[in-house]
């Protein structure tokens, strides 16, 4: 009978002992998420991947101090979210121009899945023109499924302000986004149920 695989709690102790490979098992358990969350939160995927591998050296160095207080994975989106949040004020320090996402050689798309990939777009765009103390909470809650109470603990903020900025950032993307709800009858993009106004 084979032992059960170890908790995430598990790794961080071991890690902590000195195993030298506990922190990359636990590492690849959550890579994909903490990068989406990274993408999604800086929007620029150098910027992303740059945030990431800080997150990682903060949270090998870190993970001796963790004291259960918290998920692991909570822990974790924290420590990333932080990393995020510093490469964008470095970024603000120095203002950029970003390149185009698109070029001529990105490759065909197939004509039956272009109407969701234009529907992808717009939400992304929306999500872009969101203030970034609006567009963070939004992200984790509504996009990442995280609960009101983990994105407080990841933003270093209250639960109501959480709900607040979350209200008030829906309330802008319903604007934005309201003609995928309410789509034109002639050729218009159809209708796409998006669970940003949905209340938590």
């Amino acid at each position: 009978m084979t032992a059960p695989a170890p908790t995430d709690a598990d790794l961080i102790r071991a890690h902590a002992a000195g195993d030298p490979h506990a922190f990359n098992e636990l590492v690849r358990r959550h890579r994909d998420r903490m990068w989406a969350v990274a993408l999604r939160t800086v929007r620029d995927p150098e910027e992303a991947a740059d945030a990431l591998q800080d997150a990682f050296i903060s949270a090998f160095r870190a993970a001796a101090n963790f004291r259960a207080e918290s998920a692991v994975t909570t822990w974790l989106h924290r420590i990333v979210v932080n990393a995020c949040l510093d490469r964008m004020r470095r970024r603000q320090a120095r203002p950029t121009v970003p390149l185009p996402e698109q070029g001529h050689q990105e490759p065909a798309v197939p004509r039956d899945s272009m109407a969701e990939r234009e529907t992808r777009l717009v939400i992304k765009e929306a999500l872009e023109q969101l203030p970034d103390d609006q567009r963070m909470p939004i992200v984790l809650v509504d996009v990442e499924g995280y609960s009101v109470a983990e994105t407080a603990k990841m933003l270093g903020i209250a639960e109501g302000t959480v709900k607040s900025r979350c209200a008030r950032g829906r309330a802008k993307l319903a604007k934005l986004l309201g003609h995928l709800r309410n789509p034109e009858p002639e050729g218009g993009v159809p209708t796409h149920e998006s669970k940003h106004g949905e209340g938590r």
